[in-house]
């Protein structure tokens, strides 16, 4: 009995440790001016905290879909398999990002999600998410917020697919990237690659080779240092008038 009550203890002290009201993150996925009794029903609501391994999967393609996940610490990669048997990534995400809102549409997973690293995900069950909003006004806004921010994101991808040259394409996610680590209190100008050059390519639409020539130009040129997945960005004015240059 004494070792449950320790066992209880533990639980309960490692539920303290990671409940939403302490996490570091919380900007990036709840809303403001929660009151600590909202903030309360929001930790009750987050019904697992799991540890995910590199190179697991969080879902699959066709999985049914029931919850969305906030990630708590980690790198994801979502890529959906093309007609051709090839992977096509389309998206990475960080630490106070959420995934799985592909399901909310036909309730499946319509892309697979990895972990590009070691990860903490918190998973919220969507149907009582959906009616805890209903009740807190400022969640459901916020949800809302999210939502069109994934949205935007894919226009932003889409232009960049559609309009912009290889370097243009790899200066504006380096950007892209730099913005976001600087939005979590990271070095906006050193951080590492969690994904592979390949995957960079297939979410950029650029073939291995070129990804590797244009970093290596980058590099020639003195706009980034880069030593394998360790990149230091040297001048970010230089990589910002590479976007807004047209031939």
């Amino acid at each position: 009995m004494p070792l449950q009550n320790a066992q209880r203890k533990v639980s309960s002290l490692a539920l303290v440790k990671t409940a939403c009201s302490n996490c570091n993150l919380r900007e990036f996925c709840l809303p403001y001016g929660l009151d600590p009794e909202e903030l309360e029903r929001l930790d009750s609501l987050v019904s697992n905290r799991r540890r995910m391994k590199r190179g697991e999967h969080l879902y699959r393609v066709g999985d049914p879909f029931d919850a969305i996940f906030a990630i708590r610490s980690g790198f994801f990669k979502t890529d959906v398999l093309i007609e051709d048997g090839r992977e096509q990534v389309t998206g990475f995400q960080m630490g106070g990002e959420l995934l799985g809102l592909d399901g909310i549409c036909t309730e499946q997973h319509t892309c697979n999600a990895i972990a590009l690293e070691d990860s903490d995900i918190c998973a919220i069950p969507f149907s009582q998410m959906e009616s805890l909003s209903r009740e807190i006004h400022s969640l459901q806004h916020h949800f809302h917020k999210v939502m069109s921010r994934e949205i935007v994101r894919d226009h932003g991808v889409m232009m960049l697919l559609g309009t912009m040259r290889a370097e243009e394409r790899l200066a504006a996610f380096l950007l892209n990237l730099s913005q976001r680590f600087t939005a979590r209190g990271y070095s906006h100008a050193e951080f590492f690659l969690r994904m592979t050059r390949e995957e960079i390519g297939s979410y950029l639409g650029l073939k291995l080779e070129t990804v590797s020539r244009t970093f290596s130009r980058f590099q020639e040129e003195g706009h980034i240092a880069v030593q394998q997945k360790h990149i230091r960005i040297l001048n970010v004015n230089g990589l910002k008038a590479l976007m807004n240059h047209r031939s």
